[in-house]
């Protein structure tokens, strides 16, 4: 996969905080967490979650991203002592370690485009769990068709930078229906200079059908579909797909 731009320039990485506090997606993790002694973030951006996770001492938390401005953020912040950080893909990840839980949130499944990528991290999972962990992540639903949202109108917004003062940020969009791609642009314009920081995303939307596929063929097992951070269960019109699985059936 190709370096996105969003995450791998040190320019656009300081938004990344601004616009991605904590929430019910971390509360979720943070929750599931407690009884795991190892804990394994894929995808972990600026380390957030892993660094809360890692803060009362007693686990042994390992955060994974391929952006090294994402780490240098992540090894920053506060408690970012008390994870090992990695920088690598998810697909070629190999610790020689066992987890009791491994999450990718923020629907960093997502950036998997094709179905051989997303059975390459998923694998990658099944490589890396204990014998009676757990597994966690989450993906849009493509029948809600978010993207849709992602129109310079409606996602307008001002953020407040701790430098730069205020910024415009915004969003859009192409869709190509027959391979359920997303390509997003995201868009800051510092509003004192007039100065603007650009990326453009690819991203996919496969349907729970085929997630549940490729889990299967990847030797995992899941025992909950969930369709919210609430906990309520997955079904067709829901807004996410958010699979939480075991190493084997049962566990």
């Amino acid at each position: 996969m190709k370096s996105d731009k969003l995450y791998h320039d040190p320019e656009l990485a300081q938004f990344y905080d601004l616009e991605n506090e904590w929430s019910p997606a971390c509360a979720f993790l943070l929750k599931l967490a407690a009884d795991a002694r190892s804990v394994l973030d894929i995808g972990c951006g600026t380390g957030l979650l892993a660094a809360t996770i890692a803060a009362d001492g007693t686990k042994r938390v390992t955060g994974a991203d391929p952006a090294q401005p994402m780490l240098d953020i992540a090894r920053q912040r506060q408690g970012g002592d008390q994870v090992t950080w990695v920088q690598s893909d998810a697909a070629s990840l190999n610790l020689n370690e066992k987890f009791d839980l491994i999450l990718l949130s923020g629907h960093a499944f997502q950036v998997f485009l094709t179905a051989q990528d997303q059975l390459a991290l998923l694998k990658t999972i099944e490589r890396h769990l204990a014998e009676g962990g757990k597994f966690i992540f989450d993906s849009r639903n493509p029948k809600i068709k978010e993207w849709q949202e992602w129109n310079p109108q409606e996602s307008g917004r001002t953020i407040e930078h701790p430098d730069f003062g205020a910024v415009n940020a915004w969003n859009d969009y192409s869709f190509y229906p027959q391979q359920m791609i997303v390509e997003y642009g995201t868009y800051y314009e510092v509003i004192a200079d007039g100065r603007i920081c650009s990326s453009k995303s690819r991203i996919a939307f496969p349907t729970q059908e085929q997630i549940a596929a490729l889990v299967a063929q990847a030797k995992l097992h899941v025992n909950h579909w969930f369709g919210d951070w609430q906990g309520n269960p997955y079904h067709g019109d829901a807004v996410e797909i958010i699979p939480l699985g075991s190493w084997k059936a049962g566990l």
